[in-house]
Formats: C-alpha cells, structure tokens, sequence
C-alpha cells in the first residue's frame, strides 16, 4: 500500500467525521493537509501535540469502530487508511521529535506507573516546566503497552524510542519502583511533590474460583502477556475468555510453538468482547473457538467443560450432568483483570469503587486533595486512545491545582 496514494485520497472535509470519530480527536485533516504539501514534520506535530502516543494509537486502535469506520468513504467504498498515515507521520516524528527540557520552575509532580495514562500526564506536564518523576513497579516504562500487548501487534522499540524521548524532556524515571510496598503516596507528599497521578493500571488477574485453579498447567493471561518465552505450554492449548486479551494470548502462543490452540467461551459468536478484526486474525492464525462451554474445573489432565445455558436474564449456567472432559497440556484464563489494592491500602483518603476502581470525578481529582488518577485503574480495561483522552484533561486538573496552590508553597519554603 502507498501511503502517499492513500493521503490523496482524503477529501479534506470541512466537517471531518473521521476525527470526530477517534477518542483523542486527532487532527487528520491537518496532519494529511501537511504530509501532502511536504511537511512531514508539521504533520507529526500535529498528531503528537494532540496525542503523545499517536503512533502507538495508529497501530493498535480499533480503527473500524473509530476513525475509518467513520471515515465518509467507508459509505460508499473503502475508507482512507487513516492508520497507515499515521503510523508513518508518526514513527517519522518520533525519530525527530526533540522536546525542550523542562526547567522545573512550575513545581514538582509525581506519576505512578507509566502505562498510556502515565506517559500522557508526564509529558503534558513537562512541558509546561513542572519537574516530572515516574515511578514504575516493572523494570521498562509502557504498562500494559510493553506487558499486555504482544511485540507482533506493538513492537517493544517504538516504547524505548519513547523512553528516551521522555528522558530528553527532563522526566526522571524510577524502574523497578512499587509504590505502596516501600515508598508510599504520603511519602511522595512529604519529598515536595505538589500533586501525585495514580495510573496504576489493573493487574490483578481475575480468577475463576473454581476447583483446580491452583494447578501447575494453570496460568492467568496478563502473567503470560507479559513474558510468554518463560513458559512450557505444550502443544494443545486451551485459553479460558473471548476479549481481546484472549485473542492476544491465543495468537501469541501459537508464535510460541502451541500447534493446538482453542478459546473456550460460555456463550455464542454474537457475544464475543473482542474487537471483530482481533477475532478474525486470531481464527486466521488457526486459533479455533469452542461456543456455549463453561469451565467447571481443573484437572490433571486439563479442563472439565459443561455445555451453557442462557438464562432470560442473560446469565450463563453450566448445565449439570453434561460435563466432559477436555485434554490440553495448558490453560490460561483470560477473563479480565483487576486493580492491585497495594497503593489505596496504604494511603489514607482515597476511595475506591465497589468494583475496587480509584473513585474520581470527571478530571480524575481522587477523593483526597492533590491526588489524581485516570486510566484503567480508573476505568476497567479500556483502549490506549481511550486513556489519552481523559488524561489530558487530568493533566490541566493538575496544573490547575498546582497553581492555585503556588503562593503557599513559596510562603512555606521561605519560612
């Protein structure tokens, strides 16, 4: 595909659905407008300015929901691979991008964990001259990006180049760093920091709660996501769920050497989670689907399934009587994931959600004051765009407090 002969084929609308229909309203018409016309650099501004994590976005969203599928030739014919435009203005840009460092004369603020919320807030915030410190519990920045997403459908280079993009803008980064465990948010407020983002993510698998779970062929997705080269799966796979993080695992233990890979779900083809586009590439890559079965347990020599009953009011019931055994060598339950408590639990005056989720209002202000949070510990498990979009607003909260609260700083630390 030429990129350029896809450029063209943007109309250039005056009202451009297609950035009407992305999460973070990307500026398509003028990035295109400017990659047409020869500045290429103008166009990654564009794009970057918006959305930090633009080529992130371009390679991972679900563009037929989004941007193309609102696209006003996909009405007659094939949208502008808006996806593609991107991916090349952006990797283009970031080779390029050369940020001015902050000078930390507007305060001091602490990110934690440095996922896609993560990243926006600090970049945002750089650049408005706060000095900016992440703390991240793993070994390399990205969150769910570098953990949760396998390297065939975002390559773990384009978060280094990110990485040290962050490093040129004066962001100091603390790896390895789990706040909540040693360090903790009152500590953070104690060193100076005059507010504090909670971007967590949610990392605590979900779990079954069924006989067996303990057992040694037993896995849980995001584990597995996260290192997939550490494990001995075997042949014959069985993946418990059918969101996207199913079809992930799925593909990415056939490209592990799994020859036999079935995603066992307790409902029908219409209630798939997955993005249609994951399902499809995961069934292309020969990942097969076992419809209306319930897991009933774990055993020795893989999984007891029971044939699914839909109740009126849409719950799924094994059936008794009708459990059967299926033979795999390993398991991996993907059936969504949780937050760690480990941050809230030892912070006094952060409520939570029944569900366990940080409780925010609409620009992420925690319930206690200089506390903010957005992303998927917020949220549940949601897109990259998606967390883009509300972090940018969380983003301006934090400046706005920061802010408002500089005289009594400046009074404090001339006393």
């Amino acid at each position: 595909m030429n990129v350029i002969d896809e450029a063209k084929r943007c109309l250039q609308c005056k009202n451009p659905m297609c950035s009407k229909g992305c999460p973070v309203g990307a500026p398509i018409n003028t990035a295109v407008g400017k990659f047409l016309a020869g500045d290429i650099a103008g166009a990654g501004e564009a794009l970057f300015s918006n959305n930090p994590l633009s080529l992130v976005c371009s390679m991972i969203c679900p563009r037929r929901a989004q941007c193309e599928g609102a696209c006003i030739l996909n009405r007659k014919g094939a949208p502008v691979n808006i996806g593609a435009i991107e991916e090349y203005i952006s990797d283009y840009y970031l080779n390029i991008f050369s940020p001015r460092p902050s000078d930390g004369s507007q305060g001091k603020a602490a990110v934690i964990g440095s996922g896609p919320a993560g990243i926006t807030i600090a970049y945002i915030l750089s650049a408005k001259n706060y000095s900016v410190t992440i703390f991240e519990g793993h070994d390399r920045i990205g969150g769910v990006m570098r953990y949760g997403i396998p390297e065939f459908r975002l390559p773990k280079s384009i978060l280094d180049r990110l990485c040290a993009a962050l490093t040129k803008a004066g962001v100091k980064i603390r790896p390895n760093t789990a706040i909540g465990a040693n360090l903790t948010v009152d500590d953070l407020i104690r060193d100076g920091y005059q507010s504090v983002f909670i971007g967590t993510g949610v990392w605590r698998p979900n779990k079954l709660g069924i006989k067996g779970e303990s057992l040694g062929h037993v896995h849980f997705a995001i584990d597995y996501l996260s290192n997939p080269e550490v494990y001995a799966l075997g042949k014959k796979v069985a993946v418990i769920g059918a969101g996207n993080t199913a079809m992930d695992v799925a593909r990415t233990a056939i490209r592990h050497g799994c020859r036999d890979v079935t995603l066992i779900f307790n409902r029908g083809p219409m209630d798939i989670t997955a993005w249609a586009e994951e399902a499809e590439y995961a069934k292309i890559d020969g990942a097969k689907i076992e419809y209306h079965k319930s897991t009933v347990g774990f055993i020795d020599e893989g999984l007891l399934l029971a044939d699914t009953e839909i109740l009126p009011d849409g719950t799924a019931l094994a059936v008794p009587g009708t459990e059967k055994t299926f033979p795999c060598d390993s398991v991996i339950v993907a059936v969504g994931q949780g937050p760690r408590a480990v941050i809230v639990s030892s912070t006094k005056g952060i409520e939570v959600t029944g569900k366990g989720l940080v409780a925010v209002d609409d620009c992420g202000r925690t319930t206690r004051p200089g506390v903010f949070a957005s992303g998927d510990v917020v949220t549940g498990a949601k897109t990259v765009a998606e967390a883009v979009n509300v972090s940018r607003r969380v983003a301006e909260a934090m400046h706005d407090y920061m802010q408002a609260r500089k005289p009594a700083i400046k009074t404090q630390s001339n006393q």
